[in-house]
């Protein structure tokens, strides 16, 4: 079968342009953002605990304001992710004088920062997922992470000889230039119509395919953020390039990942995920000493990665909205991931108090327990667009038989 005449000729893309240009641009300043924040609170001559207090009113402003956000902006959608981005650019360049500012000033900084991240990030997805149909949405999130994770790259590589105020202005064009581009492409798209079935945050969590997905999701999120710092000691100083050459391997894993999604399944993909991730992990809980058994961890970890986040951070909760309004199920889909980053800032300071091997062995457990609720799981992607695809495939081969044979 061609991957053109499955999805790429399905997708509309003067509708779909605008949707990714806003992802992108959103993905890659959150991407370098958050890094180049912490690299300026962790150099800051404050004691430990303000700096915990700090990375604390960055999280409370992510989660607040995402809440807040999916709540209430609900009118003139595309004008208000307007602002939102715009509110981006102003924050970004607020973050240069944080080595200059009092602690309270430097509070309120961090806490708006993450209101201008989160406030928008749930409309922001929720547009994605108006956009493009359930039957395409794996394969345009994954075209839409493949190219953050180049966009990613090469903006890290021009910012890293820069101090960290251009670094903060570079962003902060970035992110201006998203907001030109969005603008832009929006008003050529046209108005996106919004799904209008409101439901609240109370009976998203009650449905037991959402908590299905969601059970394991905060078991990645929460393994993924806690043994971050442990591979920083276990790598040393090559923790740099282990990062970059894992990033290039979750943007080309994350195309084949989406485009297998709208294939087999999310529910398919994702458990292989798991299990790559898991065994990644079992190797290096009895051999972590061992050259091959990191660069085994960094492949299977890369290609996982590539299979979780355009499922878990676009495609996913869209799905499991369905007509619903959808901004309040990326909420839900969404904290987990970005909230849990806060325990690498918690456990950091005591790594050289734990033992890498029995970690790497928890770690294993919990991914292999996490894939029990996925097999209970429902399958996302719509069983007559599975059986569309299979029987084009059936057909394509019966073809190719019947002209060898004659």
């Amino acid at each position: 079968m061609r991957i053109n005449e499955l999805f790429i000729s399905r997708i509309n893309w003067k509708r779909f342009a605008p949707a990714f240009i806003i992802l992108l641009n959103t993905f890659v300043w959150y991407s370098l953002g958050y890094p180049m924040l912490s690299n300026t609170l962790d150099n800051l001559s404050v004691s430990g605990a303000e700096k915990l207090v700090l990375f604390a009113m960055y999280f409370i402003g992510v989660a607040s304001s995402a809440i807040l956000g999916a709540s209430f902006l609900r009118r003139k959608r595309e004008t208000s992710l307007l602002f939102w981005m715009l509110a981006g650019v102003l924050m970004t360049l607020l973050a240069i004088t944080i080595p200059y500012n009092t602690a309270l000033t430097n509070s309120l900084i961090t806490f708006f920062l993450g209101a201008s991240l989160g406030i928008g990030l749930p409309s922001c997805l929720a547009y994605f997922a108006d956009v493009v149909s359930i039957e395409i949405r794996g394969s345009c999130a994954g075209i839409t992470w493949c190219i953050v994770g180049v966009f990613t790259l090469i903006l890290a590589l021009l910012v890293s000889s820069l101090d960290f105020s251009l670094s903060f202005m570079a962003l902060a064009i970035w992110r201006g230039l998203g907001v030109l581009f969005f603008f832009l492409g929006a008003k050529m798209a046209g108005k996106v119509q919004e799904a209008q079935n409101p439901v609240a945050y109370r009976s998203i969590l009650r449905k037991r395919d959402v908590m299905l997905y969601l059970i394991p999701w905060i078991t990645f999120s929460l393994v993924n953020f806690t043994e971050t710092p442990m591979f920083e000691t276990l790598f040393g100083s090559s923790y740099f390039l282990v990062n970059f050459v894992e990033f290039a391997l979750i943007g080309c894993s994350a195309l084949v990942g989406g485009i297998l999604a709208d294939v087999v399944g999310r529910k398919r993909v994702i458990i292989t995920g798991f299990v790559m991730l898991g065994i990644g992990y079992a190797v290096l809980s009895f051999s972590s000493g061992i050259l091959f058994s990191r660069y085994l961890y960094v492949l299977c970890d890369g290609i996982a990665g590539g299979m979780f986040f355009p499922l878990f951070l676009a495609a996913l909760w869209g799905d499991l909205a369905q007509n619903s309004r959808k901004e309040k199920y990326y909420v839900v889909g969404g904290l987990p991931f970005l909230l849990a980053s806060f325990l690498e800032v918690i456990i950091k300071p005591y790594v050289e108090f734990m033992g890498l091997a029995s970690a790497f062995s928890l770690a294993s457990f919990f991914l292999f327990i996490a894939v029990l609720p996925l097999i209970y799981a429902p399958e996302t992607l719509p069983e007559k667009r599975i059986r569309e695809i299979e029987l084009k495939a059936y057909l394509e081969d019966a073809i190719k038989a019947k002209e060898k044979y004659t």
